[in-house]
C-alpha cells in the first residue's frame, strides 16, 4: 500500500506539477525505447489541450510524436496494430467522453487481439484520456467513466491522484505487455488556467521512477473511518480529512491509483481497522466502482463494518453545464463530509 520507487529514483525535493510529471516519464521511456511513439489530437506542437505532451515533439520528432486527423477510430486503429507489430505506441483520446465513437477499437481489438489470439499476439499500448468535471464543459465533456473500462475485461486501467504517480504509474504502463488505459483528471493537471489544487504541483523522484499497477496507497492515516476514492476526490478527501482531525475524528484515505486491478486487500486491511467505509467516485452511482468497493467487504467479511457503507458519487444524470448545478452532483468536500459524519453516526 506504499508508494515503490525504484531503486534508481533519486531523493528530491524537487516539484512538479502532474503534466510535466506525466512528460518526463513519456520522455525518459521515448528516450530509452525508440518503439515508443505518442500520436493524438493536438499533440505536435500545440503540446496536448491538457499539456500532455508539451515539448515533445521538439525533441523526438514527428515521426515518434504524431499530431492525427479528427478520427479517433483511424488513429486508435493503427496504435492498436503498431502494438500488434512490437512497437508501444501511447495514443491519447482527448476526451473520456469520446470513447463512444471508437468503442469498438478499444474493445472489439485493443482489449480481446491476446485473448482471441491464446495469448501469442501481445499489445503493449497505452490509450491516454482526459476525465472529470468542475469546469462548465458540458455532459459531453465532463465524465469519467473509469468504471465503464473496468467493467470491460482485457485492460488495465489506472488513474493518478498525484504528481509522483503521474510519473510512476505512465512509466509502468508503457512497459506493460497489457494494454493499459491511462486516465488523468484535468483538475489534479496543475495548469493555471484551470482550478488551483494545491496537491497538483508536488515532490517527484527525478530519473527511473515506477508505481506497480495495482497497488493502492494510503494517502492518510486514520482510525475512525476510511475513505476510499482515487483521483480528484482524493484531494477533496484529503481536505475534508484535515479539517475533521481538528474534531478529534480520524479518517483514513486510500487512494487506489488503479481500477483494474484492484487492490481489494487495501481495502479489506482498512475498513478492518477502522469498521466504517465511504467510497467517494466522481463516476455514476449505478453499477459501478463505488458499488465494486463495497462488494469488496460484503463479498469477503461483512462482520468488518459496524456500520452501513456510505457512498459519494455522480447521481444517475448527464453532468449540468451549470456551474452550480454541476457542483451539486459532484462528489465534492461538502458531501463527503456529510456522508463521513452519517457513518459516524
Amino acid at each position: 500500500m506504499t508508494l515503490t520507487d525504484t531503486p534508481a529514483a533519486k531523493a528530491t525535493s524537487r516539484r512538479l506539477n502532474t503534466s510535466k510529471a506525466m512528460i518526463e516519464a513519456i520522455a525518459q521511456e521515448m528516450e530509452a525505447d525508440p518503439s515508443v511513439v505518442y500520436l493524438g489530437e493536438d499533440v505536435g506542437p500545440y503540446g496536448g489541450i491538457f499539456s500532455s505532451t508539451t515539448g515533445l515533439q521538439e525533441r523526438f520528432g514527428k515521426d515518434r510524436v504524431i499530431d492525427t486527423p479528427i478520427s479517433e477510430t483511424a488513429f486508435i486503429g493503427l496504435g492498436i496494430g503498431a502494438a500488434t507489430e512490437g512497437m508501444r505506441p501511447i495514443v491519447e483520446l482527448m476526451f473520456a467522453d469520446f470513447m463512444g465513437v471508437c468503442l469498438d477499437q478499444i474493445y472489439n481489438h485493443m482489449a480481446k487481439i491476446n485473448y482471441f489470439s491464446g495469448g501469442n499476439v501481445k499489445v503493449p499500448m497505452v490509450l491516454t484520456t482526459a476525465v472529470g468535471g468542475g469546469y462548465s464543459d458540458g455532459g459531453q465533456h465532463s465524465q469519467t467513466l473509469w468504471g465503464t473500462f473496468g467493467h470491460l475485461p482485457g485492460m488495465k486501467v489506472v488513474v493518478p491522484a498525484t504528481p509522483a504517480d503521474a510519473k510512476g504509474l505512465m512509466t509502468s504502463a508503457i512497459r506493460d505487455d497489457s494494454p493499459v488505459v491511462y486516465m488523468f483528471h484535468k483538475g489534479v493537471m496543475g495548469l493555471p488556467w484551470m482550478a488551483k489544487n494545491r496537491r497538483s504541483v508536488d515532490v517527484v523522484p527525478e530519473g527511473e521512477h515506477v508505481v506497480p499497477i495495482g497497488k493502492a496507497r494510503t494517502a492518510k492515516a486514520g482510525s475512525d473511518v476510511t475513505v476510499v476514492t482515487l483521483s480528484l476526490s482524493v484531494h477533496h478527501a484529503l481536505d475534508v480529512a484535515e479539517k475533521l482531525d481538528g474534531e478529534g475524528i480520524s479518517a483514513e484515505v486510500v487512494d487506489l491509483r488503479s481500477v483494474v486491478p484492484l487492490d481489494r486487500q487495501a481495502i479489506l486491511e482498512s475498513v478492518g481497522r477502522t469498521g466504517r467505509l465511504v467510497v467517494v467516485d466522481e463516476d455514476y452511482l449505478s453499477y459501478g466502482l463505488s458499488a465494486e468497493v463495497s462488494a469488496t467487504i460484503t463479498d469477503e467479511d461483512p462482520t468488518l463494518l459496524k456500520a452501513p457503507v456510505q457512498r459519494v458519487a455522480v447521481p444517475d444524470v448527464p453532468i449540468p453545464y451549470a456551474h452550480d448545478l454541476e457542483y451539486a452532483v459532484l462528489p465534492r468536500p461538502e458531501r463527503i463530509e456529510a456522508a463521513i459524519r452519517k457513518v459516524l453516526g
